[in-house]
């Protein structure tokens, strides 16, 4: 974000930050999320370059087809466990699964802003 437009924003009583800030998010939580992201993104393109279907990849881990979309897609519910699984019933060495974890920063979003809260004192 331009830091003209940042300011005009704070300016207007809008107060410009990431998800994390929003949230409220501490650094470590705020990296196990990023770390969920990265292995969840890797489970589908892992899933995809095999031309695996997700009903597939549910039977070689025990689970169901609903449940290989929600991992897909990070969803809360999906503990770091199973994303690991998956990627070892996809043929990743545990190499390839710490890489994937601290390769890269998954796409952030772009801070967004909000109103200020009115204080509750």
């Amino acid at each position: 974000m331009k830091s003209s437009k940042r300011k005009a924003l704070e300016a207007a009583g809008w107060k410009v930050g990431s998800a994390s800030d929003f949230l409220e998010l501490s650094d470590a939580e705020e990296m196990l999320v990023n770390m969920k992201l990265a292995l969840a993104a890797q489970v589908k393109s892992l899933r995809l370059k095999k031309n695996i279907t997700q009903q597939e990849l549910a039977k070689r881990i025990g689970s169901s087809q609903s449940r290989i979309a929600k991992i897909e897609v990070a969803d809360r519910s999906v503990s770091m466990e199973l994303l690991i699984r998956s990627l070892a019933a996809l043929g990743a060495s545990r190499s390839q699964i710490g890489r994937y974890v601290g390769a890269r920063d998954v796409n952030r979003p772009t801070p967004r802003s909000r109103r200020k809260l009115p204080s509750r004192t």
